[in-house]
């Protein structure tokens, strides 16, 4: 098979993962693989939870391995065998047609994503797309922001070796992939239709919906500084230049906003109740140094 689907079992998402599993079964597209990275959880018992009906290759986490180092490792062994990967967590619920559109999708881009539907917990929808504006291009987006996630994306494999390795301790992987396929000047493409259910709860890494607290943008702001910081090393000779430059301007007015607003309390207040006013449109990492705010750092 020339199509791989990858997704990764840890601790905590056991409770979600028939669902999850019979979305998966139920696609329109049955020509897959799938491959399952486990993170400290028994392999055994995830078998026993699935049924029968399981059929997947298994990069399981040696002890010590990080996150990042599993996902590298699996999204290396996968790009050596198939063509293409889709990429879906386990926690969420994918739509019937969401692997036949991803594999579509990859017969003209290199890195396609799509729109998610909110749901709350339980599964219920939450009245909210995770989508880009019709005046937004994918390749617009980054690098500030993300749109391509790790249950909402498909690479091509070509692409995605290129954009590997991971590094080890990158808490945000499917930006880091996503920044460094943007500075390939990789091709972009973005399906507004919602082929995923995005599951919102505590543990997410990335929350998109207000009202947000000051807690919150001090927490996203230090992620967002850690993941620019794996680009400090200077521009890989493929590198889009203009775009690295922009990257490094990025770069700079994050760390600006952190002097500024992160560290200054009042500021930090007026800076969160003005973002939750605005309400801006769900949007990974729109909640650090957001621009319509931008007179609260830049002089």
């Amino acid at each position: 098979m020339a199509l791989a689907v990858y997704t990764t079992i840890y601790p905590g998402v056991e409770r979600y993962l028939r669902q999850w599993f019979r979305s998966l079964l139920s696609q329109q597209d049955q020509e897959f693989q799938l491959w399952i990275g486990i993170d400290a959880v028994d392999r055994s018992a995830i078998e026993k939870l699935l049924g029968p009906e399981l059929s997947a290759e298994w990069i399981v986490a040696r002890s010590g391995v990080t996150m990042a180092q599993l996902r590298d490792e699996a999204l290396s062994c996968i790009t050596k065998a198939f063509s293409e990967v889709v990429l879906v967590d386990s926690d969420d619920l994918l739509h019937p047609s969401r692997i036949s559109s991803a594999r579509a999708a990859l017969d003209y881009t290199e890195l396609a994503g799509c729109a998610l539907r909110l749901v709350d917990q339980e599964g219920d929808d939450l009245g909210q797309t995770f989508d880009l504006t019709s005046d937004l291009e994918p390749d617009e987006v980054l690098p500030r922001n993300n749109i391509f996630g790790f249950s909402n994306s498909a690479f091509r494999s070509d692409l995605l070796r290129r954009c590997l390795p991971i590094p080890s301790h990158a808490v945000l992987v499917d930006w880091y992939l996503a920044t460094r396929a943007w500075l390939f000047g990789a091709k972009m493409a973005f399906d507004h239709i919602p082929r995923m259910d995005y599951r919102q709860h505590p543990s997410n890494t990335a929350r998109v919906r207000s009202p947000f607290s000051n807690e919150q943008i001090v927490s996203d702001t230090a992620l967002v500084q850690q993941h620019f910081k794996f680009f400090d090393t200077g521009p890989d000779e493929n590198y889009v230049a203009h775009r690295y430059d922009k990257l490094r301007s990025v770069a700079a007015e994050i760390e600006e906003f952190r002097e500024r607003v992160v560290h200054n309390p009042a500021k930090l207040r007026v800076y969160t109740e003005s973002l939750n006013a605005l309400a801006p449109a769900p949007l990974w990492w729109s909640t650090v140094a957001y621009p319509p705010l931008d007179h609260l750092w830049k002089h």
